[in-house]
């Protein structure tokens, strides 16, 4: 695995936990232990596991977990920096658009 690839990882795990902070320290951590017990992925291994942590989200907020995914795109925006280049129109999914903030940041750190 390339630096950039664990700087983006860890960017990410950082906004995921800012938009479970924003909900309070103890609904963090009951986010985290749900979705380890129940959908068996680690916080740590969130970035390997995206559609599963997505899915432990969906079930356990229901359409709710769109308002958390769509915090977490926002601060991962804000950490990257990276421009995404999307289709007018066009709307990403949440493990489309981590997918490609992971191509934008690694071409951007490869470019430097």
């Amino acid at each position: 695995m390339t630096t950039e690839s664990n700087n983006f990882e860890q960017l990410l795990l950082e906004s995921i936990d800012d938009a479970f902070l924003s909900m309070g320290e103890p609904v963090k951590k009951s986010i985290y232990y749900n979705i380890e017990q129940h959908f068996k992925v680690s916080r740590k291994d969130i970035p390997q596991n995206l559609p599963q942590f997505q899915e432990g989200l969906e079930r356990i907020f229901g359409v709710g977990a769109r308002f958390l995914e769509i915090l977490i795109m926002k601060n991962l925006h804000a950490k990257t920096g990276c421009p995404l280049k999307i289709g007018q129109g066009k709307q990403l999914e949440f493990v489309k658009y981590v997918e490609a903030a992971r191509r934008s940041f690694t071409k951007e750190c490869d470019d430097a």
